[in-house]
């Protein structure tokens, strides 16, 4: 199943849905394998350190340092790896509202971390965003 492509389609399918919870961003010493057990939400290995995304709950229990929080808001629509610009259109639109955007492409979905403060501001302005194209792509 291969997902959607071109940018007026997805802008106007993104579907944002804020998930329950918050969650952190920290850089780790050691291995993935080292913290299995706090099922992190997304890992990346960089040349300073492991990099996780962890439930604000999890890295509490496990005492982990954290400075801010996050929420998660995803796009529902199945948009595709090779699509062109639906990145740049959610950060503009984002940006526009003095809301940092931290996206995490998966296979299927985008996901967009923001402060969690500014959660339901950043959720309103991905619906504007849906809306507006949705009504440019019916003209």
């Amino acid at each position: 199943m291969t997902g959607i492509v071109e940018l007026e389609k997805l802008l106007s399918s993104i579907n944002p849905k804020l998930v329950e919870g918050e969650f952190i961003f920290c850089t780790l010493p050691g291995d993935l394998s080292d913290y299995a057990h706090l099922n992190p939400l997304s890992s990346f290995i960089e040349s300073e350190g492991l990099s996780l995304v962890l439930s604000k709950d999890n890295a509490k229990s496990a005492n982990i340092k954290f400075e801010h929080t996050y929420r998660q808001i995803t796009l529902t629509v199945h948009s595709s790896l090779e699509a062109v610009g639906l990145t740049a259109a959610v950060s503009t639109k984002l940006a526009s509202k003095n809301i940092s955007a931290n996206v995490i492409s998966a296979f299927f979905h985008d996901h967009i971390f923001v402060q969690s403060d500014k959660a339901e501001d950043a959720l309103k302005a991905l619906h504007e965003l849906s809306t507006t194209n949705n009504n440019y792509t019916r003209m």
